[in-house]
């Protein structure tokens, strides 16, 4: 039985992602193509349908004399990548307030509110990675409500993105939860309150303090 192609190129996309942000694969780094099928343990002929895919979302570049490069943490991503997400993210968050059921918004204050509970009892295990989740849960709840699969995948590919820029300097570290989920908390108030306005100038200062952490670790 022959393979898929398509799902070929699915799965070493997952295992390139995934081994990007585990740092098995370095940001800046210089890889060919033999190495990538020894570090995603995908056949060559995967890796190179693959590569099309990955400089088109600006995860790889060919450098000329060199090879492929992986995607750098600089200035410039960090800029680029936040400055895309204050656009999407204002927009859908607008869009949300008008759209999005009370139940929905109910789940995402309680997941939140468990989050603070946890963190203010002193709980460790597993708490970084359940916030890490709960933060995610949030931004792609707003930006999937749009139904829109361009947008979401554009905004999936700069997630990955912000990771790498998170996991240079700036995870979600234990004093950053409660503040982060403050941060969330005042914009489902918002959309509790269906505040447009609110719920925008919310999301705007929450996405802005991220950078600002981003960008003085950085300089």
């Amino acid at each position: 039985m022959s393979t898929n192609p398509s799902k070929a190129r699915d799965r070493a996309y997952e295992s390139f992602t995934e081994r990007l942000l585990s740092r098995e694969i370095k940001p800046g780094q210089f890889v060919s193509q033999r190495e990538l099928t020894e570090i995603t343990g995908m056949p060559l002929g995967a890796i190179r349908e693959l590569i099309p895919r990955l400089e088109a979302e600006g995860l790889i570049t060919t450098v000329p004399q060199r090879g492929m490069q992986v995607a750098h943490v600089d200035l410039t991503l960090i800029r680029n990548a936040y400055q895309f997400r204050l656009f999407l993210e204002t927009q859908a968050t607008a869009l949300f307030v008008r759209a999005a059921s009370d139940e929905t918004i109910a789940q995402l204050r309680a997941a939140h509110e468990d989050i603070i509970r946890r963190a203010e009892a002193g709980e460790s295990q597993t708490l970084i990675a359940d916030a890490e989740a709960t933060d995610r849960l949030l931004h792609e709840t707003i930006v999937d409500h749009l139904g829109n699969e361009i947008i979401s995948n554009a905004y999936r590919v700069n997630w990955i993105k912000i990771k790498l820029i998170r996991r240079n300097e700036t995870s979600l570290y234990s004093e950053l939860v409660i503040p982060v989920m403050r941060d969330h908390l005042a914009v489902i108030a918002a959309l509790e309150r269906r505040d447009e306005a609110a719920a925008v100038e919310a999301m705007s200062f929450h996405i802005n303090q991220s950078r600002t952490r981003a960008l003085d670790i950085e300089q």
